[in-house]
C-alpha cells in the first residue's frame, strides 16, 4: 500500500505533469438554473447584445459562486438568455468544498464549460494543484489542468 501511495506521489509531484485530469465532486452544477449577479455598476449595449459587471462582481448559480473585479456578459442571439460570461481581474470560484483562482475565466453557460487561465490555483480539501490552464464541465464534475502542473496531495485526502 505504501509503494502505492509513494508512486502516485512521484507520478504527480511538484512540476512533474504538463497536464493532469480532476474529479470535481464540489465544482458542478445545474447550468439551466438562474445565473444571480450582483456589482457596482453595470454598462450595457444593446447592439452588440453584451452587458458589463464592474466592480465586486458576484455571480450566483445554485450552490456555486464566481467572484471578479470585472465581468462582461454576451447573451444570446435574442438577448433573453446569457451565452457566455467572461470575468477577469481576479477570479476565485468556489462550489461545496472545492474552489479555484485565476486571473480570468471564461463560463459558456449552455455547456456548462468553464476555462480559467493565469495562475491557476485548485484547492480541494487539503489538496492544492497549480497550473496556467484549468477546464471544467460542470455537468460531469471532470476537469484538466494544463501548463507545468504542481500537485500536493495530503495522504488519506480526496
Amino acid at each position: 500500500m505504501l509503494l502505492r501511495v509513494f508512486a502516485l506521489v512521484l507520478m504527480l509531484a511538484p512540476g512533474a505533469a504538463l497536464a493532469q485530469q480532476v474529479a470535481f465532486g464540489g465544482l458542478r452544477a445545474d447550468t439551466s438554473a438562474p445565473v444571480e449577479i450582483t456589482a457596482d455598476s453595470l454598462a450595457v449595449n444593446q447592439e452588440d447584445g453584451t452587458a458589463v459587471f464592474s466592480g465586486n462582481v458576484l455571480i450566483v448559480q445554485q450552490d456555486m459562486r464566481l467572484q471578479a473585479a470585472n465581468v462582461r456578459v454576451e447573451y444570446g442571439d435574442d438577448h433573453s438568455q446569457i451565452k457566455q460570461l467572461h470575468a477577469s481581474g481576479g477570479v476565485t470560484l468556489v462550489s461545496a468544498s472545492d474552489s479555484a483562482e485565476a486571473r480570468d475565466a471564461v463560463y459558456e453557460v449552455a455547456t456548462g464549460q468553464i476555462v480559467m487561465t493565469g495562475d491557476v490555483l485548485l484547492t480541494q480539501g487539503g489538496n492544492v494543484m497549480a497550473g496556467q490552464k484549468l477546464s471544467v464541465d460542470l455537468k460531469t464534475g471532470t476537469g484538466q489542468m494544463d501548463g507545468r502542473v504542481r500537485t500536493i496531495l495530503q495522504p488519506g485526502g480526496n
